[in-house]
């Protein structure tokens, strides 16, 4: 293998034979990258392989300087045996976080350590193509910055906005190229010559969740973004929900008002017309135009048009009555959507994040209200609502968690 770097050209030279090896390879670096240091028989184990064979792929990536020994297990009787790790700095992947107004990127190792710091680059989600030309080339200073050996670059993970089709790599919404021409995926993937996967965002930040997350160790989880918009991301039995085009998720988009406001997808009274950041946006500018008295008029300078959702949460932060109760009618719309999918999906856990959810108990609280109100005792009883721990660049990790949890899948489905 000479490098876990993977590209085409590299794996149609191998026979059969190395081709197994390759993919036998490939199983151990995931099982060790997602379940951390092993040993020998635990790998033997996991994979159904002797012990000869197993030693003998191990010693192999030694060789290859992808894993390295990391200690010894406990063992009740007898010689404690070696653990087997990876190597520090010997995987890299290349993260890009495309969102409405910009785009953030940024390099992690095969310790999710983030190396380059997260860059922001003025690329708005865009339907013009051309674009991906500027994410490339963005994308390229960044690694050349970086001073990482590319042939360790395992692969690019892209998560964006839109309808994405991640099997076949297109997104339906935006940088959508003309029918049986190159996919979005396929540009970049020759563009770079390295795996390129794309999800959309809020799925990939479920898979950050899972992955690195309150996520971690649960099986049936809703991971909800309340931004501009309002996002699902579903893990059922521990597995991302995709649907059949992988269109799953759209929740901003039930039906929750009776001839309420026209949204933009062309329905009335979807949840995002009085649930979203958008909705928030709103509804604070018509109470401020009706002579509202609020915080909000100084914060914006009384300029009243530009209002955004970040504004409304300083302001409730600070005390201001009006905002504070445009979040709790915003929540409350929330809670009753929430309240249908505990119904459909019976969670564990529900977490919360997004611009809206930086409201903290402005925002939780009224939306635990309208869950007791409005859903089953039973069901809500056992479902927790939770803020997410991940911060603002959870969409950046949630690019790290789409290549690894799909890159290694990917390159087996030959073995």
């Amino acid at each position: 293998m000479g490098t876990i770097a993977l590209n085409d050209a590299y794996i149609n030279k191998l026979n059969n034979i190395e081709k197994r090896k390759y993919t036998q390879k490939l199983k151990i670096i995931k099982d060790l990258y997602i379940g951390g240091p092993k040993t020998n028989v635990e790998i033997c184990k996991d994979f159904n392989i002797s012990a000869p064979t197993s030693t003998s792929l191990i010693n192999e990536l030694m060789d290859e300087e992808l894993i390295e020994k990391k200690g010894r297990a406990k063992a009740d009787v007898g010689r404690q045996p070696d653990l087997y790790g990876l190597k520090k700095g010997s995987l890299f992947v290349l993260s890009i976080a495309i969102g409405k107004f910009k785009t953030k990127m940024a390099i992690f190792d095969n310790d999710n350590k983030n190396l380059t710091g997260v860059k922001t680059f003025p690329i708005p989600v865009s339907k013009d193509v051309d674009a991906i030309d500027q994410i490339y080339e963005y994308a390229e200073a960044l690694i050349e910055e970086s001073k990482i050996e590319r042939k360790k670059l395992m692969g690019v993970g892209i998560n964006m906005p839109g309808l994405v089709d991640s099997d076949k790599g297109q997104n339906h919404t935006y940088f959508k190229t003309e029918p049986n021409s190159a996919t979005f995926q396929e540009i970049l993937r020759e563009k770079f010559d390295k795996p390129v996967f794309i999800q959309n965002d809020v799925k990939s930040t479920a898979l950050a969740e899972y992955r690195f997350g309150l996520a971690q160790g649960k099986k049936d989880v809703l991971v909800i973004s309340l931004d501009w918009g309002i996002g699902l991301g579903i893990l059922m039995d521990g597995k991302l929900m995709t649907g059949t085009k992988g269109f799953a998720g759209e929740m901003g988009h039930i039906p929750l008002v009776n001839d309420g406001a026209l949204c933009y997808c062309g329905k009335r009274g979807c949840l995002e017309t009085v649930g979203s950041g958008i909705a928030l946006a709103r509804m604070a500018k018509e109470g401020l135009k009706s002579g509202q008295d609020s915080l909000l008029n100084e914060l914006s300078n009384k300029e009243i048009e530009k209002i955004e959702p970040q504004l409304v949460i300083d302001a409730a932060n600070r005390g201001d009555q009006y905002a504070i109760n445009i979040l709790s009618k915003i929540g409350m719309n929330l809670g009753k959507g929430i309240g249908i999918l505990i119904q459909i999906l019976n969670p564990e856990l529900i977490i919360l994040g997004g611009k809206i959810a930086e409201a903290k108990e402005y925002i939780s609280f009224p939306i635990q209200q309208a869950i007791n109100e409005y859903c089953m005792e039973q069901l809500r009883e056992h479902t927790e609502v939770a803020l997410s721990t991940l911060g603002a660049d959870a969409d950046i990790l949630g690019s790290v968690a789409v290549v690894m949890d799909n890159i290694f899948d990917d390159q087996t489905e030959m073995d």
